[in-house]
């Protein structure tokens, strides 16, 4: 479950990171007398699940309260990458000495924790390490003994950051363990003229396995689903994640989602979800599947990405096929299964014979066609 930034930063605040002061409303004249009360002189920022927000104009400088008061009203509403800006966040402007980047995230590869870090911030940092990987650092951390004092100042010092950022990094490392997030992420973590650091923007991913441990999560008015399809795929159980492209994803296993976002990326197409349907593809599965993802008005193009284990590629088959009977297919749909009773699934499929559904036996194969067709949709 990822959080919103303004949600983020309390959690940061809560374990003694500090942030300028901000305030979170709905309505432009919420935001005027928001900014009157921080100062009048503002940051407007839009609170949406997603980065790009900057570029997309949902980030924005407001000199008094009028003005921000006009500037909410400009960003409400907007729609940056498929999210739609319901809420923005008013924060105190900072005078900016140094930005850094500070993150923890689960590498599951390596099955531990993995700081990443860099005397480079306010920018992308897969940017940072395509240009200039020896400016980032990055450290896999023993989850026994976690980030301490001296491990933070390892850190720190393998990003060239300053020393007095490692307070950061160690509390940084709280979040993380006691709330059960598998990211956390500050960029920029700067230093301000007066020598004090602090966290300007957040990012949180809370592990949804954990939930039952974090109760005020939902108390505390913490959104599981500000996007409406993920809202959609929760209330049906899928484990669904809204992204910015046109080729709708679905397979069965995490990691096989994984690895089919980054094939459907090197082929020049953009994922526009994961969604990860688990080791069982019943009939209403894939319909409950098929209804999210097309949805979507951003999907042109749709690709299944299966393989067959406990549960047969025959039986996949017949539930993409049952799925179809309740499911007005208006995006073609590639489909590939490979694994147990391949052969007998991809028979199924072609029997049925509907117009808009292809299929592939390997998934570069299935994920070229899928982009193709994307495109020709566009």
């Amino acid at each position: 479950m990822d959080l919103y930034e303004h949600e983020a930063r309390e959690l940061f605040k809560g374990h003694g990171i500090a942030v300028p002061d901000a305030a979170v409303v709905a309505s432009p004249r919420e935001a005027r007398a928001a900014a009157e009360s921080l100062g009048g002189r503002v940051v407007v920022k839009a609170q949406v699940k997603t980065g790009g927000r900057g570029k997309a104009g949902g980030v924005k400088l407001a000199a008094n309260p009028a003005a921000a008061e006009l500037t909410t009203r400009q960003i409400l509403g907007m729609d940056i990458k498929g999210h739609v800006v319901r809420k923005v966040m008013l924060a105190q402007p900072v005078d900016i000495e140094a930005e850094f980047y500070v993150s923890y995230v689960l590498d599951r590869a390596a099955g531990v924790f993995l700081a990443i870090a860099s005397a480079e911030g306010g920018m992308e940092i897969e940017e940072v390490a395509a240009g200039r990987p020896e400016a980032v650092a990055r450290i896999h951390i023993d989850p026994e003994r976690g980030v301490d004092a001296a491990k933070a100042a390892e850190i720190a010092a393998a990003a060239e950051l300053p020393p007095e950022a490692a307070s950061v990094l160690s509390r940084l490392w709280q979040v993380l363990v006691e709330e059960d997030a598998v990211l956390v992420e500050v960029n920029p973590l700067v230093r301000t003229a007066s020598g004090e650091i602090l966290a300007l923007d957040g990012k949180v991913t809370l592990d949804d396995n954990a939930r039952f441990r974090h109760a005020r999560w939902d108390a505390s008015g913490v959104d599981a689903s500000g996007d409406p399809l993920e809202a959609a795929a929760s209330a049906r159980g899928l484990n669904y994640v809204k992204l910015d492209g046109e080729v709708g994803v679905i397979g069965n296993g995490a990691g096989l989602v994984m690895s089919t976002l980054d094939v459907v990326a090197g082929c020049g197409a953009r994922p526009a979800n994961f969604l990860d349907i688990g080791g069982g593809a019943s009939a209403q599965v894939m319909a409950d599947g098929l209804t999210v993802v097309l949805s979507d008005p951003a999907v042109k193009s749709v690709f299944v990405n299966v393989f067959g284990g406990i549960t047969a590629c025959d039986a996949v088959a017949d539930g993409i096929v049952q799925a179809l009977e309740s499911v007005h297919l208006t995006k073609p749909l590639v489909v590939r299964l490979d694994g147990n009773n391949a052969a007998q699934g991809r028979a199924i499929l072609s029997g049925h014979a509907h117009p808009l559904v292809q299929q592939a036996t390997t998934m570069d194969g299935a994920a070229r066609r899928a982009a193709e067709l994307a495109q020709q949709g566009v």
